[in-house]
């Protein structure tokens, strides 16, 4: 008997990286017009950004199905194991509710899901949250009631190019008429109560690092006791030059870097600069 700790493609974790940390990936799928990919599995994200910026319709996204989760569920019935699901936010996809959905076909009370509230490099530093408490060798109920308090501290902004393919995706809460290409003004978003909302704007990337950092310092500041996750999507630029800027402005020493896949992308296009982290 033993705990299996299982997520989705959204944490942005790559299938090498899940296997040295010993988690299972379910993946979210991609379509651009009517051919369907798998989240990196079955197309890079280098492939992606190319097709997201050369296609003429904004690609859709589709949650798992919930027969995608069953085998590993069939398979945590059959060990004796204790299976620990941590999905992006259900306020953001079906995910959670297919693995509900699985939990119910697999007829097994071991299988415990829990609803990130978040996505990407929140949804990563969770799980990877999960690993440690894991190898602490608590007990599944410690580690539930850990992540479960964990979640609620977990803060991720990302500093975008334009809201363009945000707005297009309909994933905007609370919009109001705001073209964020207009004079060279960069839109800062960040993910609260499972949703995605505009949480501030600034001129240009300097300005928006700016902001970024001003956004960090108010939020209760971070946790350095915790990992830290920054990320990008398509290019590595924006976060190069946010990194130097917060080693400087934010003390930033330790952190993880991740590339952002093309689930998360399609909505949040190419040139994010994001960052994760736990709040004092």
């Amino acid at each position: 008997m033993s705990i299996k700790i299982i997520t989705d493609s959204t944490s942005d974790i790559s299938i090498e990286l899940a296997k040295k940390l010993d988690i299972t990936l379910v993946p979210l799928r991609v379509i651009f017009d009517d051919r369907e990919y798998f989240d990196g599995v079955d197309i890079t994200n280098e492939q992606f950004y190319e097709m997201l910026v050369l296609s003429k319709n904004l690609p859709t996204t589709s949650q798992p199905a919930p027969e995608q989760f069953l085998p590993y569920f069939e398979e945590a019935k059959a060990n004796g194991d204790t299976a620990i699901v941590i999905t992006i936010s259900s306020k953001l996809s079906g995910t959670y509710q297919s693995a509900l959905i699985a939990k119910d076909m697999t007829e097994y009370a071991d299988i415990h899901i829990i609803d990130s509230l978040t996505v990407t490099l929140g949804l990563q530093l969770l799980v990877r949250k999960a690993i440690a408490l894991k190898k602490q060798e608590l007990s599944a109920e410690v580690i539930i009631a850990k992540l479960e308090e964990a979640k609620a501290r977990i803060q991720l902004f990302a500093l975008l190019e334009s809201l363009e393919y945000l707005k297009k995706g309909g994933r905007l809460s609370g919009m109001s008429a705001f073209a964020g290409g207009l004079l060279n003004i960069k839109p800062i978003i960040e993910v609260k109560d499972g949703l995605v909302n505009l949480a501030a704007r600034a001129r240009g990337m300097a300005g928006g690092y700016n902001k970024l950092t001003e956004l960090i310092k108010q939020d209760k500041g971070i946790d350095n006791t915790e990992e830290i996750c920054i990320g990008y999507s398509a290019k590595k630029d924006n976060m190069a030059a946010f990194i130097q800027y917060s080693k400087d402005t934010l003390n930033l020493h330790d952190y993880i870097e991740s590339p952002i896949g093309s689930v998360v992308g399609t909505h949040a296009g190419p040139g994010v600069c994001g960052f994760a982290y736990f709040k004092k």
